[in-house]
């Protein structure tokens, strides 16, 4: 049995989510407005309509759940939830399936990530075709990385967590958050190891 916790803003939403989730095989166990309210015990959060920036820069710094499925359309969120560390995550967009959100939820319980095909194309680095030149763009970045950004990114590739990041730049863990998820969604990264994978590649990070 999948112990699920559900977070969204309102009632409604959160009523609406365990309708769309509960039944065999996944139970509700709980319920929220955030999700630093979820127990330590249950196996995955699904997250309501909680906008993605707002989770990675305003939450109380606790421990990142270990699953993490959100139901959000915003292109963002994969790179949110990366961000959080969480052991295994996934995105359903808000006009998916009952059966695709239950799907999605047992998926990312047993450690998978979950992404709808169209933004896993857009997220993945391409299979085929040239490495890019010495300081070009990596493939997936839209926007240049600010100087500030460029130190995180350093010292996400030295392996340090958002803490001593914080630490090293005197800087709040929240706000540390914040540029990883930041740097994550300009270099079209899934988690914190491919953009450093991709900063590397695109000569962005100075070892």
């Amino acid at each position: 049995m999948i112990r699920v916790h559900v977070v969204a803003p309102s009632a409604a939403g959160r009523a609406a989510l365990r309708a769309r989730v509960e039944g065999p095989g996944i139970e509700v166990v709980g319920e929220g407005p955030a999700v630093d309210g979820a127990p330590a015990d249950v196996d995955l959060v699904l997250l309501g309509t909680l906008p993605p920036v707002a989770m990675a820069s305003g939450e109380s710094a606790g421990a990142a759940p270990g699953a993490l499925v959100a139901v959000t359309d915003d292109p963002r969120a994969a790179a949110t939830l990366a961000g959080r560390a969480a052991r295994s995550w996934g995105v359903v967009p808000t006009d998916g399936s009952r059966a695709d959100l239950r799907a999605a939820v047992a998926a990312v319980a047993r450690g998978f990530a979950v992404l709808p095909a169209a933004l896993a194309a857009r997220l993945l680095p391409r299979a085929s075709g040239p490495p890019p030149a010495a300081g070009s763009p990596p493939d997936g970045a839209v926007e240049p990385l600010t100087p500030r950004e460029r130190e995180v990114l350093d010292l996400l590739a030295q392996g340090l967590t958002n803490r001593r990041i914080a630490e090293r730049l005197g800087i709040s863990e929240h706000t540390a958050k914040f540029h990883v998820a930041a740097i994550c969604g300009k270099l079209g990264a899934a988690t914190r190891a491919e953009a450093v994978t991709r900063g590397l590649r695109g000569g962005l990070i100075t070892l």
